[in-house]
């Protein structure tokens, strides 16, 4: 199962694409989508969109897992965020793929262990489970550790499902 992990935000919006064979992990791809702050909010959303759209159609993803929001210092800040939000959901559930959300506390609890582990922590782990050259760019981790997130909670929920 190939799966791209979303980390939003109004002006970085980080992306990591992994691909689970079996209870391997393999890294594909991760980078980050950087939005120009001088233009209009709606343009900069519009570019969050195709560009992950453009992802979308290249890396052909089985699964799409987005970081759910869970505070923002300001009302501002949490809308803008909840509307890159929506443009990254958009882009997954126009290619018609399943979509997941994840908090920040169950992402860090399935990459490091600890719903209170620092970035830094996140990154760190997050190189060594994916055999990465060097830490990722940190919107890029932090997807990276989203789409891993994702591809523990799915694997246990099937083993669950064959419990039953």
């Amino acid at each position: 199962m190939k799966i791209l992990g979303i980390d939003p935000g109004s002006r970085v919006t980080g992306y990591g694409i992994v691909n689970q064979n079996g209870n391997r992990l393999i890294h594909v791809d991760n980078g980050a989508i950087h939005t120009d702050c001088h233009k209009e909010f709606p343009l900069r959303l519009q570019k969050i969109y195709r560009a992950l759209t453009e992802i979308i159609d290249e890396f052909r993803p089985d699964a799409v897992a987005v970081e759910n929001i869970f505070f923002a210092t300001n009302v501002q800040s949490a809308l803008k965020l909840g509307q890159a939000r929506g443009a990254a959901i958009v882009a997954g559930v126009n290619a018609g793929l399943p979509l997941f959300e994840y908090t920040a506390l169950q992402v860090k609890q399935a990459v490091v262990g600890h719903g209170r582990a620092s970035k830094d922590q996140v990154q760190k782990m997050i190189k060594v489970l994916l055999n990465l050259p060097e830490v990722a760019q940190e919107d890029a981790s932090d997807a990276l550790a989203v789409a891993v997130c994702h591809a523990h909670s799915a694997g246990l929920k099937d083993r669950l499902k064959a419990i039953r």
